[in-house]
């Protein structure tokens, strides 16, 4: 017998003999278990690649290094991509929203360490860009083909799924509270009060296997030294507005570099040759661009950056203040064009750890800038971990995580107040100007993206190829009357596709128009089809999405609308077929 099936007999005893509830609670403990061991396989293979490439050989010390080593990252994964995953390997939590809404929140299998392995290689390497979005994608898959195993329903299958997201990210910073809230704002939609103890578990054993396992310098830990004065709230509503007008610009700058990138689809090395060179190019102008960025976080929260400086080919100028925080802003402007470019070259990794650097480079540009007009006197340190929720706020719209995350990775909760503060007016700000976050933008354009608006989830879910009928009798144009006569006493229903040679729809024939011509006999052979038939108020593609059908059904008041494929006739789709599989799925959803 093979190994994982003895594994499942013991799960499957518990399956017959336990509650579903029970069952769930037990589940969300290994899910949260094996996703916190991905998690810290992936930072522990990330940090010793680096240390490898950084302090084993002293390589970086030579600035062409930083040219070729991220271009090796990025082509050694899309190597492994293009031969171990038939090139389709997903990147990104909307690769996972897309799952959840459109898949049944059923993820590939491959997807549990086909991302720990790529991203791994692309930020061991140097790839600027962050391991949390794999992360999200490994516990996902993880807590979805557990719940595939065990015949779970949709309902159990999405908790589960987002059980090993929130274990992901509570392992990747020891920070549980921000994975549930993770959980809950970017990948539940709708969630009830007994949902969160399965998230709630699998995130505190998620945390509980870092905390455990890995060492302390591989985790990012940031101990609190500065607390919040409540003279600096001006500044604090300044910085949020500075974190909104940035994050704008993160989200529509990283989607035209991706536009960009999109150009060379079709020819994948010859983009990550491209997007290599650039990326190296961009790293030995800028140095802290090499690999996540936490390292310089620590340094800009510890104020020691001019430390930054010293790499760099600025430092022949000297350690001027005024030089320091033009290289800062600097930072956070090309950060996004080195993460982007990471992952639209072929690199797999996330925008989570890049929108935290720049958030913590725009709040210490901010904080400085101040301090050296002699304005205020600002502790730079408190600032910059502020600055960091803020951004993370507006590009991921998920102001929540961003409060909780920086407040558990800092230790305590003095900056509670300066946290939400921050979080809440970028939010808002970003919110204006960008209705849906970096992630989901492409998502919701194509109309694939679950919200929270009930009726509109549902829809976005349903698909008109499960609710095509198909028993309709089909008559041609040239019948006459006394055929049609034949079909309709052998049919039940009471519209008739007019059906060419072509199978292309010509019309429809209605009982109702033609009750009194039928019983006179005379006309049978006199009288053609397609002298009775009409043509439909409107018809469907099979393309279309729920919401244009339902929208096609109120315009023009048909029970019935004929669904073609281009031009060919395929069937009919119905009011009250679409009625009953969104009660069975309004059911099927309700109370995650």
């Amino acid at each position: 017998m093979p190994h994982y099936k003895k594994l499942k007999i013991p799960l499957l005893w518990l399956r017959r003999h336990t509650s579903g509830r029970e069952f769930m609670l037990i589940s969300s403990v290994l899910v949260g278990f094996t996703a916190g061991l991905a998690a810290v396989v992936l930072k522990t293979m990330v940090h010793y690649i680096h240390v490898f490439l950084a302090y084993g050989n002293r390589l970086l010390d030579q600035p062409y290094w930083l040219v070729i080593f991220p271009l090796i990252g990025i082509l050694l994964t899309v190597f492994l991509v293009m031969v171990m995953f038939n090139g389709r390997i997903g990147r990104g939590t909307a690769n996972i929203l897309f799952n959840i809404s459109q898949k049944s929140s059923m993820v590939e299998r491959h997807k549990m360490y086909s991302h720990v392995l790529t991203s791994a290689i692309t930020a061991g390497f140097g790839g600027s860009a962050g391991l949390e979005s794999p992360i999200v994608v490994t516990g996902s898959a993880i807590g979805s083909n557990y719940g595939r195993e065990y015949h779970l329903n949709y309902r159990d299958r999405t908790l589960l799924l987002a059980s090993g997201a929130a274990a992901g990210i509570a392992a990747v910073f020891n920070a549980p509270i921000a994975g549930v809230l993770f959980a809950t704002e970017v990948l539940l939609t709708d969630i009830s009060i007994s949902a969160f103890i399965p998230l709630i578990i699998a995130a505190v054993v998620g945390a509980l296997c870092s905390k455990i396992i890995l060492q302390e310098e591989i985790l990012f830990y940031i101990g609190q030294r500065e607390f919040f004065e409540s003279g600096h709230i001006p500044f604090y509503i300044l910085l949020g507005i500075l974190a909104g007008m940035m994050s704008v610009y993160y989200t529509r700058m990283a989607l035209r570099v991706e536009e960009v990138f999109e150009g060379y689809q079709n020819r994948v090395y010859q983009r990550a040759i491209i997007g290599g060179i650039l990326l190296g190019l961009l790293i030995m102008l800028f140095p802290p661009l090499f690999g996540e960025g936490y390292d310089s976080i620590r340094l800009l929260e510890g104020n020691n950056a001019q430390k930054l400086l010293q790499d760099s080919w600025l430092a022949f100028f000297g350690t001027n203040e005024w030089l320091l925080l033009g290289f800062i802003g600097a930072l956070a402007l090309v950060k996004v064009f080195a993460a982007t470019i990471t992952i639209s070259a072929g690199g797999n990794g996330g925008n989570f750890a890049p929108s935290m650097f720049v958030g913590a480079c725009a709040g210490f540009f901010f904080s400085r800038l101040v301090n050296l007009l002699n304005i205020s006197t600002l502790p730079e340190g408190s600032f910059a971990m502020v600055g960091m929720a803020g951004i993370l706020s507006g590009v991921m719209h998920a102001p929540l995580t961003g409060v909780f995350l920086i407040a558990e990775i800092t230790g305590g909760y003095t900056l509670m107040i300066p946290l939400m503060i921050v979080s809440v007016t970028s939010f808002a700000l970003v919110k204006y100007f960008e209705p849906y976050s970096l992630d989901t933008k492409k998502l919701a354009q194509k109309g694939q993206l679950l919200t929270h608006n009930k009726d509109r989830t549902i829809l976005r879910i349903m698909k008109i190829r499960h609710l095509i009928e198909t028993e309709f009798q089909q008559v041609s144009p040239d019948a006459t009357l006394g055929e049609l006569v034949q079909v309709i006493a052998h049919s039940r229903r009471n519209l008739f596709p007019v059906v060419n040679s072509e199978n292309q729809l010509e019309g429809i024939i209605l009982l109702e128009n033609v009750r009194e011509i039928m019983f006179k006999t005379e006309k049978y052979d006199v009288v053609k089809v397609k002298e009775l038939m009409v043509k439909p108020a409107t018809v469907v593609q099979y393309d279309d999405s729920m919401a244009d059908v339902m929208k096609k059904f109120d315009e023009s008041d048909a029970w019935n609308l004929p669904v073609l494929d281009g031009e060919t006739y395929i069937g009919f789709v119905s009011k009250s077929s679409i009625f009953t599989k969104y009660r069975k799925l309004l059911i099927k959803t309700t109370n995650l």
